[in-house]
């Protein structure tokens, strides 16, 4: 089913890559100059929200493009696309936005007193521990770097961004090697510089999400993505608010998620209409690169809770706090907030029947509290 027509119009009546910047700034797609809700019927809630320049962000603005959150009686106004989660984070805290899309960064934001608190997906999985589809290895040609024989990785240059999900996933790698971090050289790279610190030989090797292994390989002269995935860590992403927006509009938080389901089962029905969303969206995208990089996207489109999410999170901030990254002792607990996505789960479970069902032992209820024990052993790895 594809419901984007009548914001698609909107989007062929504007120029540039970017529909926001094209349309004059922070706006709605499809604005309401009526002032009436249409019809008649209540006005409808407003609502800004923020999102990161990525593949596996997309949800957000082809969900506002497509009309479901029109649906729920939400006018949403995106920002312009925020080059990283620290930059949205900066921006919920300073008040510019009600809601943001951001995943591991939220850890230290939270650490350093950002009142946030994480009420749903945007990626990853409830039904196991680890899912990392989007990640993947880009090795230069003579680097000898071998997916099926990470030891290769020992002494190798590797560009991945320190303390984001990519740095993460290569700290994944080199445990199931057997390998420190001592045994090979990291290199701090920013995606977008990974394809020229591959072809000049800065680095042996990039660990990045989509859509920069499609680019990359496309890019250097021999490059090959030689690993994707595998399970080796959690990739987490979530819908973000602070603790006081989230109390004092609850039913606005229910209805943002429920446009969020529905837009997530959407896109997994329909990964090259998602694409094409992604060409008007995200600058520069090429439309056979959103393609590719949507069929790995989809696989990580859960946006329920379940125990498995709070041993995701458990887990990853176990490993920046071995890296000195954030502060040991990060209690998940006190930043999920799942009685909003529960209820969107309960009353609308259609939303979720093409997705795997969460395990019994790790469905969880309002009052849940995360012991790591038990949610391991309720959450395949």
């Amino acid at each position: 089913m594809f419901r984007a027509t009548r914001h698609i119009a909107v989007a062929a009546a504007c120029s540039g890559a970017l529909l926001l910047a094209a349309c004059g700034g922070d706006s709605t797609v499809d604005d309401d100059v009526s002032g009436t809700g249409g019809g008649g019927g209540p006005e409808p809630t407003k609502l800004s929200a923020g999102y990161v320049s990525a593949i596996d962000q997309i949800g957000l603005p082809a969900g506002v493009e497509a009309g479901y959150f029109d649906e729920q009686n939400l006018n949403v106004t995106l920002k312009e696309p925020y080059p990283t989660g620290v930059d949205a984070l900066n921006a919920l805290q300073a008040g510019e936005v009600d809601v943001i899309q951001v995943g591991t960064p939220a850890i230290a934001a939270a650490q350093k007193g950002i009142d946030l608190v994480l009420v749903g997906n945007y990626t990853g999985s409830s039904t196991q521990r680890s899912i990392d589809e989007t990640m993947a290895v880009v090795a230069g040609g003579d680097s000898g770097v071998d997916g099926e024989d990470l030891s290769t990785l020992r002494g190798k240059r590797i560009g991945v961004s320190e303390g984001s999900i990519n740095h993460l996933y290569l700290l994944g790698l080199l445990e199931e090697a057997g390998l420190k971090t001592g045994d090979v050289e990291i290199v701090n790279t920013a995606p977008p510089d990974m394809a020229v610190a591959l072809e000049t030989g800065g680095i042996d090797a990039g660990i990045v999400w989509d859509p920069w292994p499609i680019t990359m390989t496309e890019q250097v002269d021999g490059a090959e993505e030689v690993l994707r995935g595998g399970g080796y860590i959690p990739f987490v992403g979530y819908s973000v608010t602070t603790r006081e927006y989230a109390e004092q509009n609850p039913d606005v938080v229910e209805r943002y998620l429920t446009a969020r389901a529905q837009t997530d089962q959407w896109m997994r029905e329909n990964p090259d209409d998602a694409a094409d969303s992604a060409t008007r969206w995200l600058p520069g995208t090429e439309k056979k690169v959103a393609q590719e990089a949507m069929q790995y996207n989809i696989k990580q489109l859960d946006p329920r809770f379940s125990a498995c999410n709070y041993l995701a999170l458990d887990t990853l901030a176990g490993l920046l706090a071995e890296q000195g990254n954030v502060e040991e002792g990060f209690d998940v607990n006190k930043y999920f907030q799942p009685k909003p996505i529960l209820k969107v789960m309960k009353d609308n479970p259609d939303l979720f029947a093409d997705l795997p069902p969460v395990p019994d032992a790790a469905a969880i209820d309002g009052g849940y509290v995360f012991e790591r024990d038990a949610a391991a052993e309720a959450c395949p790895s």
